[in-house]
Protein backbone atom coordinates (compact mmCIF):
# COMPACT_ATOMS: atom_id res chain seq x y z
CA UNK A 1 0.00 0.00 0.00
CA UNK A 2 2.79 2.38 1.19
CA UNK A 3 4.25 1.77 -2.76
CA UNK A 4 0.90 2.39 -3.88
CA UNK A 5 0.48 5.56 -1.79
CA UNK A 6 3.66 6.92 -3.33
CA UNK A 7 2.91 5.97 -6.97
CA UNK A 8 -0.25 7.83 -6.70
CA UNK A 9 1.11 10.95 -5.11
CA UNK A 10 3.25 11.19 -8.12
CA UNK A 11 1.13 10.25 -10.81
CA UNK A 12 -1.32 13.00 -9.22
CA UNK A 13 1.20 15.90 -8.32
CA UNK A 14 -1.02 19.11 -9.14
CA UNK A 15 -4.60 17.97 -9.18
CA UNK A 16 -7.18 18.69 -6.52
CA UNK A 17 -7.49 14.47 -5.93
CA UNK A 18 -8.70 12.10 -2.38
CA UNK A 19 -7.76 8.94 -2.17
CA UNK A 20 -10.38 6.08 -0.94
CA UNK A 21 -8.70 3.03 -0.10
CA UNK A 22 -10.71 0.07 0.58
CA UNK A 23 -9.23 -2.87 2.79
CA UNK A 24 -11.23 -5.68 2.11
CA UNK A 25 -10.69 -8.23 4.83
CA UNK A 26 -6.91 -8.61 4.16
CA UNK A 27 -4.93 -10.51 6.62
CA UNK A 28 -1.89 -9.03 5.47
CA UNK A 29 -2.12 -6.03 7.67
CA UNK A 30 -1.80 -3.69 4.42
CA UNK A 31 -3.37 -1.17 5.73
CA UNK A 32 -1.17 -0.17 8.04
CA UNK A 33 1.26 0.77 5.83
CA UNK A 34 -0.97 3.68 4.82
CA UNK A 35 0.32 6.61 5.23
CA UNK A 36 -2.30 9.62 6.96
CA UNK A 37 -3.24 12.51 5.19
CA UNK A 38 -6.00 15.15 4.68
CA UNK A 39 -6.92 13.61 1.60
CA UNK A 40 -6.68 9.98 2.40
CA UNK A 41 -9.30 7.63 3.68
CA UNK A 42 -9.86 3.82 4.11
CA UNK A 43 -13.00 1.93 3.97
CA UNK A 44 -12.88 -1.34 6.03
CA UNK A 45 -14.43 -4.66 5.25
CA UNK A 46 -15.67 -6.91 8.51
CA UNK A 47 -14.02 -9.55 6.01
CA UNK A 48 -13.28 -10.38 2.45
CA UNK A 49 -16.15 -10.60 0.34
CA UNK A 50 -14.64 -10.11 -3.51
CA UNK A 51 -13.29 -7.39 -5.73
CA UNK A 52 -16.69 -6.74 -6.84
CA UNK A 53 -17.85 -5.60 -3.47
CA UNK A 54 -14.66 -3.84 -2.75
CA UNK A 55 -14.74 -1.61 -5.93
CA UNK A 56 -18.55 -1.18 -5.54
CA UNK A 57 -17.42 0.13 -2.10
CA UNK A 58 -15.12 2.53 -2.98
CA UNK A 59 -17.24 4.11 -5.42
CA UNK A 60 -20.11 4.82 -3.48
CA UNK A 61 -17.25 6.44 -0.50
CA UNK A 62 -15.46 8.82 -3.48
CA UNK A 63 -16.67 12.30 -3.63
CA UNK A 64 -15.18 13.47 -6.97
CA UNK A 65 -16.61 14.28 -10.09
CA UNK A 66 -14.61 11.58 -11.40
CA UNK A 67 -13.60 8.33 -10.61
CA UNK A 68 -10.45 6.29 -11.21
CA UNK A 69 -10.34 2.33 -10.00
CA UNK A 70 -7.25 0.78 -9.44
CA UNK A 71 -5.92 -2.53 -7.89
CA UNK A 72 -3.23 -2.50 -4.96
CA UNK A 73 -1.18 -5.63 -6.49
CA UNK A 74 0.68 -2.69 -8.32
CA UNK A 75 0.18 -4.13 -11.69
CA UNK A 76 -1.71 -1.57 -12.98
CA UNK A 77 0.46 1.77 -13.45
CA UNK A 78 -0.34 5.04 -11.35
CA UNK A 79 1.53 6.85 -14.09
CA UNK A 80 -1.26 5.89 -16.64
CA UNK A 81 -4.14 7.97 -14.80
CA UNK A 82 -3.39 11.13 -16.00
CA UNK A 83 -4.28 9.57 -19.41
CA UNK A 84 -7.27 8.66 -18.79
CA UNK A 85 -8.50 11.65 -16.71
CA UNK A 86 -7.61 13.23 -20.58
CA UNK A 87 -9.97 11.27 -22.18
CA UNK A 88 -12.50 12.06 -20.05
CA UNK A 89 -11.74 15.81 -20.48
CA UNK A 90 -12.45 15.04 -24.13
CA UNK A 91 -15.75 13.47 -23.88
CA UNK A 92 -15.33 10.02 -22.96
CA UNK A 93 -17.92 8.78 -19.71
CA UNK A 94 -15.95 5.44 -18.92
CA UNK A 95 -12.04 5.25 -20.22
CA UNK A 96 -11.49 1.52 -20.01
CA UNK A 97 -7.28 0.81 -20.22
CA UNK A 98 -6.47 -2.61 -21.88
CA UNK A 99 -3.03 -4.49 -21.16
CA UNK A 100 -1.10 -4.13 -24.76
CA UNK A 101 1.49 -6.51 -23.19
CA UNK A 102 0.19 -8.33 -20.27
CA UNK A 103 3.22 -9.71 -17.89
CA UNK A 104 1.07 -12.78 -17.35
CA UNK A 105 1.72 -16.67 -17.83
CA UNK A 106 1.13 -18.17 -21.55
CA UNK A 107 -1.94 -19.86 -20.15
CA UNK A 108 -3.61 -16.74 -18.66
CA UNK A 109 -3.27 -14.72 -21.53
CA UNK A 110 -4.71 -16.89 -23.75
CA UNK A 111 -7.95 -17.66 -21.15
CA UNK A 112 -8.32 -13.96 -20.56
CA UNK A 113 -8.60 -13.55 -24.64
CA UNK A 114 -10.97 -16.18 -25.01
CA UNK A 115 -13.37 -14.75 -22.43
CA UNK A 116 -12.92 -11.28 -23.17
CA UNK A 117 -13.76 -12.31 -27.07
CA UNK A 118 -16.66 -14.16 -25.93
CA UNK A 119 -18.16 -11.73 -23.20
CA UNK A 120 -17.80 -8.55 -25.79
CA UNK A 121 -20.09 -10.28 -28.58
CA UNK A 122 -22.38 -11.44 -25.91
CA UNK A 123 -22.80 -7.88 -23.70
CA UNK A 124 -22.05 -5.68 -26.70
CA UNK A 125 -19.67 -3.66 -24.33
CA UNK A 126 -17.36 -3.93 -27.24
CA UNK A 127 -14.37 -3.63 -24.69
CA UNK A 128 -10.98 -5.97 -25.56
CA UNK A 129 -9.83 -5.87 -22.09
CA UNK A 130 -12.75 -5.93 -19.02
CA UNK A 131 -10.31 -7.58 -16.88
CA UNK A 132 -8.17 -4.67 -16.52
CA UNK A 133 -9.00 -2.91 -13.11
CA UNK A 134 -7.48 0.23 -14.50
CA UNK A 135 -10.64 2.28 -15.48
CA UNK A 136 -11.65 6.14 -14.78
CA UNK A 137 -15.38 7.26 -14.90
CA UNK A 138 -17.49 9.77 -14.43
CA UNK A 139 -19.68 10.10 -11.30
CA UNK A 140 -22.70 9.84 -12.86
CA UNK A 141 -21.95 6.55 -14.45
CA UNK A 142 -22.05 4.65 -11.21
CA UNK A 143 -25.73 5.08 -11.13
CA UNK A 144 -25.75 2.20 -14.17
CA UNK A 145 -23.67 0.12 -11.65
CA UNK A 146 -25.38 -3.00 -10.42
CA UNK A 147 -24.18 -4.61 -6.85
CA UNK A 148 -23.73 -8.29 -7.45
CA UNK A 149 -20.63 -10.81 -7.34
CA UNK A 150 -18.93 -10.67 -10.28
CA UNK A 151 -20.04 -7.38 -10.94
CA UNK A 152 -16.47 -6.40 -12.05
CA UNK A 153 -16.54 -7.92 -15.33
CA UNK A 154 -19.06 -6.37 -16.76
CA UNK A 155 -18.31 -2.97 -15.74
CA UNK A 156 -18.55 -1.43 -18.77
CA UNK A 157 -21.44 -3.66 -20.12
CA UNK A 158 -23.20 -2.07 -17.54
CA UNK A 159 -22.70 1.32 -18.37
CA UNK A 160 -22.45 1.30 -22.30
CA UNK A 161 -26.21 -0.34 -22.21
CA UNK A 162 -27.27 3.05 -19.59
CA UNK A 163 -26.20 4.77 -23.22
CA UNK A 164 -23.01 6.34 -21.39
CA UNK A 165 -19.78 6.79 -24.19
CA UNK A 166 -16.82 3.91 -23.41
CA UNK A 167 -13.09 5.12 -24.56
CA UNK A 168 -10.22 2.55 -24.81
CA UNK A 169 -6.58 3.45 -24.07
CA UNK A 170 -3.53 0.78 -23.91
CA UNK A 171 -1.95 1.00 -20.17
CA UNK A 172 0.92 -0.51 -18.86
CA UNK A 173 1.01 -3.95 -17.23
CA UNK A 174 3.58 -4.97 -14.59
CA UNK A 175 4.41 -8.40 -12.94
CA UNK A 176 2.56 -9.11 -10.00
CA UNK A 177 4.99 -7.94 -6.44
CA UNK A 178 2.26 -8.92 -4.29
CA UNK A 179 -1.27 -10.55 -3.53
CA UNK A 180 -1.93 -13.81 -5.21
CA UNK A 181 -4.71 -14.38 -8.27
CA UNK A 182 -7.86 -15.58 -7.05
CA UNK A 183 -9.41 -16.60 -9.57
CA UNK A 184 -8.44 -20.14 -11.68
CA UNK A 185 -9.65 -21.67 -14.97
CA UNK A 186 -12.46 -23.26 -13.56
CA UNK A 187 -14.15 -20.71 -11.12
CA UNK A 188 -13.25 -17.79 -13.53
CA UNK A 189 -15.46 -19.64 -16.76
CA UNK A 190 -18.27 -20.78 -14.39
CA UNK A 191 -18.79 -17.71 -12.95
CA UNK A 192 -18.40 -15.44 -15.85
CA UNK A 193 -20.84 -17.14 -18.14
CA UNK A 194 -23.35 -17.64 -15.67
CA UNK A 195 -23.10 -13.71 -14.74
CA UNK A 196 -22.57 -13.06 -18.44
CA UNK A 197 -26.40 -14.64 -19.20
CA UNK A 198 -27.41 -12.43 -15.92
CA UNK A 199 -26.29 -9.20 -17.27
CA UNK A 200 -27.46 -10.06 -21.11
CA UNK A 201 -30.72 -10.40 -19.82
CA UNK A 202 -30.67 -7.14 -17.71
CA UNK A 203 -29.57 -5.38 -20.57
CA UNK A 204 -32.64 -6.34 -22.14
CA UNK A 205 -35.07 -5.47 -19.66
CA UNK A 206 -33.61 -2.23 -18.99
CA UNK A 207 -35.78 0.72 -18.19
CA UNK A 208 -35.28 3.79 -21.79
CA UNK A 209 -37.21 6.66 -21.57
CA UNK A 210 -36.48 10.55 -21.45
CA UNK A 211 -38.56 13.07 -19.95
CA UNK A 212 -40.33 15.70 -22.49
CA UNK A 213 -39.80 19.24 -22.55
CA UNK A 214 -42.35 21.48 -20.82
Amino acid sequence: MSILQSELRAALAGSDYEIVFVDDGSTDRSAEKIEPAPNVRIVRFEKNTGQSAALYAGILAARGQTIVMIDSDLQNDPADIPRLLQEISRGGDLVCGYRAERKDTITKRLTSRIANFVRSRFTKDRVRDTGCTLKAMRRECAAALVPFKGMHRFIPALIRGAGYRLVEVPVNHRPRRFGQTKYGLANRAWRATVDMFGVRWLLSRRLNYKIRDS
